[in-house]
């Protein structure tokens, strides 16, 4: 199994009399790295699987006592796709308060229920991680610095699931399966979706504007739909963990875009399955938007493991003047610009530069990207 910077961030935090939650999509291996910890840990461990009914029936309603003859001895209590179980922030809420030598883990691979199930009940009380894919840093532990960097334009291609890094020669059936079974999953059955086939043609349609600001009108007209309907379902994907969305900045002018959004995919190969798009990079002219969302996307999980807690945007004004992305965090701004070519400049606005004196400005290409993507770079080389 490939070790999972996530699971060493997990076990730091262990009986601290906090439930952890880990949320992300499914096949990202939630399960997997869940089990390992628990195997590993030492200690007794219980495991409930919300997708099964006879297991949310027993977990539902339950009170402190009878919640402590269903674990028994277990010091460690796993309960895998929780968002599937009536009222499990309550039993969750009762463990952490009442039985405080025992540790919960939760997962979920939608946060349409997990949000409203949790936040309440376990204000102050979890710990709460994203999931992603497998990842550059990641992937270099398990083989080498060499070997994923001579790898990259195949995960920009076909992306960083894990059932499909070994799955050499089958990537393209695998990715069509993920894309049309499991991506929809969770948005069916917890979504109430009435038009399956809309939500494909809305897919198709982000797919192919990652990189470009995303207009609600423009998708409504090309798509037929009223506005609140494709905002609904924007919602749903991302609340599944198939797409994120990075907002403008927009605090000191007037000429700033000021709503505006751009919205990129988790994983590249369930972004090129939708489009059906597997040709190589020098094929493409798509190329540009599949390095900014590689990019953004392996910054977000180097971020989580080195515990670096951002606000992050796009900066664009009405004179069509634009920057990539802009993290904020530490009370600073830091801007970035991506360009996939190594010998292109990177040109930030005297505008922006003016309205944001102290903002730290990069450019990341495809020759100095690992400084930005790596946390082990510095004792790596």
């Amino acid at each position: 199994m490939i070790s999972r910077d996530l699971q060493k961030v997990v076990v730091k935090n262990l009986y601290k009399r906090k439930a952890i939650i880990i949320t992300g999509p499914r096949q990202v291996g939630k399960t997997t790295m869940v089990r390992e910890l628990a195997e590993s840990s030492g200690e007794k461990f219980i495991w409930f699987n919300g997708d099964e009914p006879h297991i949310r029936d027993l977990l539902a309603n339950k009170s402190t006592s009878e919640l402590k003859v269903l674990l028994g001895k277990n010091k460690l209590v796993i309960i895998d796709e929780a968002q599937r179980i009536p009222n499990i922030g309550i039993t969750i809420k009762l463990i952490v308060d009442n039985l405080t030598d025992r540790q919960v883990i939760v997962t979920g691979s939608s946060s349409l229920d997990i949000a409203s199930e949790l936040n309440e009940p376990l204000t102050g009380r979890k710990y709460e991680y994203r999931m992603f894919p497998l990842s550059f840093n990641e992937m270099v532990n398990e083989t080498s610095y060499l070997e994923e960097k001579q790898l990259l334009e195949k995960r920009m291609i076909y992306g960083y699931y894990p059932g499909i890094i070994n799955a050499i020669g089958e990537e393209r059936e695998l990715l069509g399966f993920l894309a049309d079974s499991y991506l929809y999953k969770d948005i069916f059955t917890l979504g109430n979706i009435k038009k399956p086939r809309l939500l494909e043609n809305l897919l198709q349609a982000l797919a192919l504007q990652v990189g470009n600001e995303v207009i609600t009108n423009e998708l409504s007209n090309l798509l037929a739909v009223d506005n609140a309907t494709i905002e609904r379902y924007i919602n749903l994907l991302e609340k599944t963990f198939v797409i994120f969305q990075l907002p403008s900045l927009s605090r000191n002018m007037r000429n700033e875009i000021k709503k505006g959004r751009k919205i990129y995919f988790y994983d590249l190969g369930i972004r090129n399955a939708i489009i059906n798009n597997f040709n190589s990079l020098n094929l493409r002219q798509d190329k540009g938007a599949l390095w900014e969302n590689y990019i953004i996307v392996e910054r977000m999980k180097y971020r989580i493991v080195n515990s670096i807690y951002s606000n992050d945007f796009f900066w664009r004004t009405h004179t069509q003047q634009e920057i990539d992305f802009i993290e904020e965090y530490d009370g600073k701004l830091f801007a970035y610009e991506f360009k996939w070519n190594p010998t292109k400049k990177a040109r930030f606005p005297n505008s922006f530069k003016t309205a944001y004196p102290n903002c730290e400005t990069e450019l990341i290409n495809s020759r100095n990207y690992e400084n930005f993507i790596w946390k082990d770079l510095a004792n790596s080389k």
